[in-house]
């Protein structure tokens, strides 16, 4: 008995100070501080317990989460039966300054007030708010603390408002009526409906000038719900109608188990009012409709659509709501009204068609046959030259162009032939990994007139030319150039920003023949060049081997005037050169048995077009020194004969000798530069 009374006693003094603490005034007074701390510690905010009063069936409590943004409740309650009645007062005056409970910016104010009651195993909440300025009043009933009916009155909602709360720009404005009557939201057992109306429906047209730059006129819009909910069926109407566009969709949706049969339309007129929306950059009229088919297992949307004038339809089956295979075509689609719609300069026209069947589009899975064509091409000439700054006009260029596309597993496989009056490109497969990111690519360009290209190079040329390789780019990029020209061949690799290139055997007259030089030099090229595309630096160094000149009116006079045929010497010896950037510092050095040329330090502008050089031609001890300076088009010459007009013929035909040699030294040595 005595440890008996022990228990009884020590049992009492707890249930005595769990009822002192809890439910006194005393009490009160040591929880409120402790509660208020761990408030504090949860919103981050200067919160504070304004009132705490809690007694065995009476409670009120006033919480100031911050200045401006109060939340009180006040009523009864019963541990017995488990039973309240409590009022409550939400007075959200800044909502601003709630962003740490938020995880969406709030701006401007929120209130509600009204009465919870009940237990439980059933509640009642019956409210009203003045939420964007609207008059709502909502009736709530929860079993076992899950809804099971909404009843909800919106009157006059401001939409200019309700965006402000959101943080979101007036775009638009509107008063919004929204009758909700859910009787019972229980799964199977759906009873009710929902009526949305909008009246004085506005496009903000000064909103939207500012932001997105659309000039529209002034518009009025309309925006309709009606939706009926019926055991498990949710049976509804949705439109969205103005003068620039019309959204509607109906059907049946059944939201447990899902399943769904509905269609859709969209007549867009121009596609920029959706950027608030959608974000994206488009512009344009759109048309779509069609239907949305089947349940979570399998649901099957298909469209149709006029999309920058083409006819196109598309159908795709989704299950669990990941695609599971595509098949669409798309016809006749015009080049020039995508560029436009896409916010594009109009690069080119033509018309473009696109096949596409996959019957597995699950990821990793991809089984299909993606098929494009380009008919009509037609690049804008005029567009280029601008965009790019072409110092001419580029040529007018057709094109047509094919793609044929694979997909198998984690691998896209692509054939391109592209044809145009410019260049023919032929890729027999371009491989893209889905999984890794990489990408190989065998291509070969032809450009069957060289002289087309004038407008970029700036060099007239005669002749075609060819060029094959490979693409590879994964961590790095790697692309193999190689081509046979002028008699001998060009081996070259690009490595990210690091070229080289090996040159072998390029005969110079060919070459000369390409470029449109004087053909004055006849000689065998062997060469490297190092390159870095990032710093523009590199270095080329090359052999010259067989070097014979032919005939020119320069040499023709040495030799009537000097006696010393150059046609019979055979040159060879180094070329060199030192890159940096858009300058070029050259040095060459030829030697016959006899005879030699040399040049040291000759500087080349490539972006002025300005060289200086000066250049030691000595013919079996006969010294002629040149000197150029200017553009390379036309440099001013200059040509010191004199020791070899005074050895060889006198001074009465210096002047004569000399005129004639400088007029036809800038076609010799253009050949060298």
């Amino acid at each position: 008995m005595k440890y008996l009374a022990w228990f009884v006693a020590i049992l009492a003094t707890v249930i005595i100070g769990i009822y002192v603490i809890a439910f006194t005034p005393l009490g009160n007074s040591i929880l409120q501080p402790v509660l208020e701390a761990k408030i504090k510690e949860q919103t981050l905010l200067d919160s504070k317990l304004k009132v705490f009063s809690l007694s065995m069936s009476e409670l009120e409590i006033v919480l100031e989460i911050n200045s401006n943004n109060i939340i009180s409740i006040k009523g009864n309650y019963s541990l017995l039966s488990q039973s309240f009645d409590i009022n409550y007062k939400v007075k959200l005056g800044d909502l601003n300054s709630l962003k740490s409970l938020s995880s969406v910016e709030l701006r401007k104010a929120f209130n509600t007030n009204g009465k919870a009651k009940g237990d439980k195993a059933f509640i009642t909440i019956d409210g009203i708010s003045d939420v964007a300025s609207s008059d709502t009043t909502y009736h709530v009933e929860l079993t076992e603390f899950n809804p099971t009916s909404i009843i909800a009155k919106v009157k006059n909602l401001k939409l200019v408002e309700l965006l402000e709360i959101g943080a979101r720009k007036p775009y638009a404005s509107a008063d919004v009526n929204l009758d909700v009557n859910f009787k019972n939201i229980k799964p199977h057992a759906l009873d009710g409906d929902i009526v949305l109306r909008t009246r004085d429906a506005k496009i903000n047209t000064k909103v939207m000038k500012n932001d997105f730059n659309i000039t529209i006129p002034s518009t009025d819009f309309v925006m309709n719900l009606d939706a009926k909910l019926k055991g498990d069926d949710v049976d509804y109407s949705y439109e969205l109608i103005s003068k620039l566009f019309k959204i509607t969709s109906s059907g049946k949706v059944i939201p447990t188990p899902l399943k769904t049969d509905v269609k859709y339309a969209l007549d867009i007129k121009e596609l920029a009012l959706l950027k608030p929306v959608t974000g994206a950059d488009v512009r344009g009229s759109f048309r779509l409709n069609g239907t949305v088919k089947g349940t979570k297992a399998k649901l099957v949307v298909d469209g149709r659509s006029d999309v920058a004038s083409s006819d196109t339809k598309f159908e795709a089956i989704l299950k669990e709501f990941a695609p599971a295979s595509i098949k669409a075509s798309m016809k006749n689609l015009k080049l020039e009204r995508v560029l436009y719609m896409v916010n594009q300069p109009h690069y080119a026209d033509g018309v473009f068609s696109l096949d596409v069947n996959i019957p597995d589009a699950r990821s990793g899975k991809l089984n299909g046959k993606v098929i494009s064509t380009i008919k009509n091409g037609l690049l804008d000439s005029k567009y280029m030259t601008k965009a790019y700054e072409f110092k001419t006009q580029m040529p007018k260029t057709n094109f047509n162009m094919t793609t044929n596309t694979t997909l198998n597993g984690d691998i896209v496989d692509s054939k391109v032939d592209l044809v145009s009056t410019l260049a023919n490109i032929e890729i027999k497969r371009a491989r893209l990994n889905l999984k890794n990111s990489t990408i190989n690519s065998d291509y070969k360009a032809t450009v069957p007139n060289l002289d087309k290209l004038y407008f970029a190079s700036q060099q007239h040329m005669k002749g075609s030319i060819t060029v094959n390789g490979e693409l590879n780019k994964g961590d790095d990029l790697d692309l193999s150039i190689f081509s046979n020209v002028a008699g001998g061949k060009i081996d070259a690799k690009l490595h990210n920003d690091d070229f080289h290139a090996d040159i072998t055997a390029i005969q110079t007259l060919d070459a000369l023949h390409m470029l449109i030089y004087p053909e004055v030099f006849k000689a065998s090229l062997d060469a490297k060049l190092n390159y870095n595309l990032a710093s523009k630096k590199g270095k080329f160094d090359g052999n010259l081997i067989d070097g014979k000149f032919t005939k020119n009116q320069m040499f023709s006079l040495v030799k009537q005037y000097a006696k010393v045929d150059m046609y019979v010497e055979t040159f060879k010896g180094d070329v060199h050169a030192d890159i940096n950037k858009e300058n070029i510092l050259a040095s060459m050095d030829l030697k016959s048995n006899t005879s030699s040329i040399k040049t040291k330090n000759t500087k080349l502008n490539t972006k002025t077009k300005i060289i200086d050089s000066k250049i030691d031609v000595v013919a079996n001890k006969n010294p002629v020194s040149v000197r150029l300076k200017g553009k390379t088009s036309s440099p001013t010459v200059s040509v010191d004969v004199e020791e070899l007009i005074k050895k060889e013929v006198g001074k009465a035909i210096e002047k004569e000798v000399g005129k004639a040699i400088e007029e036809e030294v800038g076609k010799l040595l253009k050949s060298f530069f």
